[in-house]
């Protein structure tokens, strides 16, 4: 993986002012050849402005002049201490095999559908991809939209069950919290119901008297 600053706009200068292959540029900015053919189509990148990397100081001379007369060789980055000052103190994101970098997409897509409350920001961070991508997922204006299904990313070897469940959890409490500011979903009172008085039997009346076989069956009289 290539430390240089501005990889993709490195990229778009070496493609539009040089000779090499589209392998030799991605294993230089460390992207993948796909990525930069899509930078050479005016599919990706395409707002962004180029930077040479020689006069920058990232590249010599030397080097892209081999680089362009063998293209089975690989260039090599000037170490810049200026670049090691500018590095960030974040941990480096999670890397993603080559083999397994196609299948963003479709993890992306399954997010899209299964999960919007899920956003852009925290996808990005999960899956390690951008938010221009996510975009052009979500509008099928990917250059390869056509191949793209919903796909689990668990399944897809991206990202582990418990880290995608405690996501979905606090997108899940994220937007409920908002629902709540917004007006949205809030419990409505209960209404009082008035309290039925307790039902007590009635009492049995009791004769005055227990009867006697004489008032029952009379007197032989």
């Amino acid at each position: 993986m290539s430390d240089i600053l501005m990889p993709k706009a490195t990229a778009v200068w070496l493609v539009d002012n040089t000779s090499l292959s589209f392998e030799q540029i991605a294993d230089f900015c460390g992207l993948h050849p796909l990525e930069v053919r899509g930078i050479a189509d005016g599919d990706v990148a395409r707002d962004i402005r180029g930077v040479d990397p020689v006069t920058g100081g990232q590249l010599t001379r030397e080097e892209l002049d081999k680089a362009q007369a063998d293209q089975n060789y690989r260039m090599k980055a000037v170490v810049s201490r200026h670049a090691e000052l500018l590095k960030s103190a974040k941990p480096a994101p999670k890397y993603t095999p080559v083999s397994r970098r196609q299948d963003r997409p479709d993890a992306i897509a399954w997010f899209v559908r299964n999960h919007p409350e899920v956003t852009d920001a925290q996808i990005a961070k999960l899956l390690g991809t951008t938010k221009s991508t996510i975009e052009s997922v979500r509008n099928r204006t990917h250059w390869n939209s056509a191949n793209i299904k919903p796909v689990d990313p668990v399944t897809l070897g991206l990202v582990g069950q418990l880290a995608l469940d405690e996501i979905v959890k606090k997108a899940a409490e994220k937007k409920a919290k908002d629902d709540l500011k917004n007006g949205g979903g809030t419990l409505q009172p209960v209404e009082e119901v008035e309290e039925e008085p307790e039902f007590v039997p009635e009492a049995r009346e009791r004769p005055g008297a227990e009867p006697t076989a004489e008032s029952v069956f009379g007197t032989k009289d």
